[in-house]
């Protein structure tokens, strides 16, 4: 019996945070963008365009049924993932398969489902803000846990791999080109085209607020003559270590300490007032970083490759 231990784990922890993710993004665009007949950037949008063409079509007796959403979308997603297969790598592969299957089912069983609810407000721009929230929302929690959905993902990955054009540019660029097709294809008017992009950039924005909040941490620079009480008191009254650095007063050309401090972000309440309270006339700084590991923070969720040495595969072989 295989060993379960905390790798695999933190393995089958992230696929149910992914599917739940992409559970939500499924449910905001079946749910508040799609009945509003927006068409916004990725894979959904894409798609968008396909079913509201074909929807067109079948209405006008030219082609025998709408073709769904989710079809377009797996579809797509299948043939952009077999031309990236050799370009990315193997872990990218998989999670965007997984991603991209369990998505276009989601969104295969939600979409006759919420058509029939009717679940969106009848207010266009207030069911198109809940959309864009739920579904970034669901893309960061997808995101936090290493998971991808596919679509422009994969253009970006491949891009990034043969040129210096950045990922969030290259997916800008397909988004832009996607919703720009509805001008083109389904003759929508500049209004819907805004529109679409607005949602594309909230999504985008609610996805990146998801993924910052996740690991939202605050450092403290802190210079002080009194810096020795301060820093006995940030270890023992809010728990957090104090890092003493030598610095010098470039108009003074005297010798200061200065202090580094890191900790959560509601933390940092704490630390302005052990500083108030010990030195009202100190200089502080406090700024924001994303992403602090170890020593009681975060831990670092990657896995290393497994490597073997050289003698070790000769003697193997």
């Amino acid at each position: 019996m295989p060993k379960f231990n905390k790798f695999t784990w933190l393995d089958v922890k992230d696929y149910i945070f992914i599917i739940i993710g992409i559970s939500l993004y499924a449910f905001g665009f079946t749910a508040f963008i799609l009945p509003h007949e927006v068409v916004m950037g990725g894979m959904a949008g894409l798609g968008s365009v396909v079913y509201f063409a074909t929807q067109r079509m079948h209405e006008a007796g030219y082609f025998p049924f709408a073709i769904p959403v989710a079809v377009t979308m797996y579809a797509v997603n299948f043939l952009l993932l077999c031309i990236a297969f050799r370009i990315v790598d193997r872990t990218f592969t998989i999670r965007t398969l997984f991603g991209m299957t369990v998505l276009s089912l989601v969104v295969g069983v939600l979409q006759p489902i919420c058509a029939e609810l009717h679940i969106m407000p009848d207010e266009k721009v207030l069911s198109l803000v809940l959309g864009a929230a739920v579904m970034g929302a669901g893309i960061g929690t997808v995101f936090i846990h290493n998971g991808s959905s596919g679509g422009t993902d994969i253009v970006a990955a491949m891009v990034s791999k043969k040129s210096n054009v950045t990922i969030g540019r290259t997916m800008m660029i397909c988004d832009l080109f996607i919703v720009g097709s509805a001008f083109v294809v389904l003759n929508y008017p500049i209004s819907e085209i805004v529109l679409g992009l607005l949602v594309t950039v909230m999504t985008g924005y609610m996805c990146d607020l998801v993924i910052n909040s996740n690991r939202q941490a605050v450092q403290f620079t802190i210079f002080s003559k009194k810096w020795e009480e301060i820093a006995d008191a940030i270890i023992r009254d809010a728990n957090r270590g104090c890092t003493v650095l030598d610095a010098e007063g470039w108009y003074s050309h005297k010798p200061v300490k200065m202090l580094l401090v890191m900790c959560r972000k509601i933390e940092s309440v704490t630390i302005h007032r052990i500083i108030k309270s010990i030195d009202p006339d100190a200089l502080v700084t406090q700024c924001n970083v994303n992403g602090v590991y170890g020593q009681g923070f975060d831990t670092m969720k990657v896995k290393m490759k497994k490597t073997q040495s050289a003698a070790k595969r000769i003697k193997e072989s």
